[in-house]
């Protein structure tokens, strides 16, 4: 019987065998190979997916940023705007009555010796109460304004010498009746009043020219308010704030030409004390606000 003989040698069969073994090794490594290559370019895909929408999120809030900063900056100017204020002080005055006066007057004496000096001045202030008491004064009304004395020196012949002292003593005398002013005047110049130092004014109660004169501040801080509102196109809108700078009352300087050109007409020669008025001032400050 003879033996079965394939269409391969052995050696042709090893061969063949080892080249199926290689090509297996190698289409399984490839396949290896290419599933890794697979791999990372799907990792690096996925990055840079990340990486887009990672971008495009830092795009999208960069520009939601800058719409924010528009709407800002657009806002900005009304609200500045919004706060805008004017500040402006006004001032307001009334005038009011006197019905109170305060005459000063005195006597002055010179002495070589200074006793002497104060007895002439101390008789002649005694009298001139008594005079004034005798027109109606109350003695709660006359009061000592001042006294002084002081040395009188002569500097001749490069010496110094004491040659007498001056003493004077000044009353201050209330008076509520205005037109009884001039007669005590007189009274007390007569008794030997020889110094007059003037006469102020006052009034009891100035409570309504105060709120006159602060109305008519207020009116004065507003026009100036609406004038300067007007000149850079805006118009009031309220008012922040109201500070009273404070009120005071004073004699007008007229009051004294008055009772100049008085006695200037006055043809019995007495002293003409004419009723003054008295000026009442107030200030105040306010802050107004302002918008188109």
């Amino acid at each position: 019987m003879y033996p079965l003989r394939s269409g391969l040698s052995g050696a042709s069969s090893r061969e063949t065998l080892c080249g199926i073994v290689h090509r297996n090794f190698i289409m399984k490594h490839l396949f290896v190979w290419r599933s890794g290559a697979n791999n990372r370019i799907g990792r690096r895909c996925r990055e840079n997916g990340r990486a887009q929408k990672s971008e495009k999120g830092e795009v999208y809030m960069r520009k939601l940023l800058i719409a924010i900063l528009v709407i800002l900056m657009a806002a900005m100017p009304a609200a500045a705007l919004a706060e805008t204020s004017i500040a402006v002080t006004g001032t307001g005055n009334a005038l009011v009555p006197a019905d109170t006066g305060v005459i000063t007057l005195g006597v002055n004496a010179r002495d070589e010796d200074v006793l002497t000096a104060q007895t002439k001045v101390n008789e002649a202030i005694a009298a001139i109460r008594a005079a004034l008491m005798q027109e109606g004064v109350k003695e709660e009304d006359i009061n000592t304004d001042f006294i002084n004395i002081y040395a009188i020196y002569d500097y001749r012949n490069d010496m110094e010498e004491l040659t007498g002292y001056n003493v004077s003593s000044n009353l201050a005398i209330r008076v509520e009746k205005i037109d009884m002013a001039g007669r005590l005047i007189d009274a007390a110049f007569g008794a030997g009043a020889n110094t007059l130092n003037g006469i102020s004014f006052s009034a009891t109660d100035v409570t309504e020219a105060k709120a006159e004169a602060l109305k008519k501040a207020v009116q004065d801080a507003t026009t100036k308010a609406e004038v300067l509102a007007e000149a850079a196109g805006l118009k009031i809108t309220g008012i922040e704030t109201i500070t009273e700078g404070g009120t005071y009352s004073y004699e007008r300087p007229m009051n004294k030409f008055a009772m100049m050109d008085a006695a200037a007409e006055s043809e019995s020669g007495g002293t003409i004390v004419q009723a003054a008025k008295l000026s009442v001032e107030a200030t105040v400050s306010i802050v107004f606000r302002v918008g188109e």
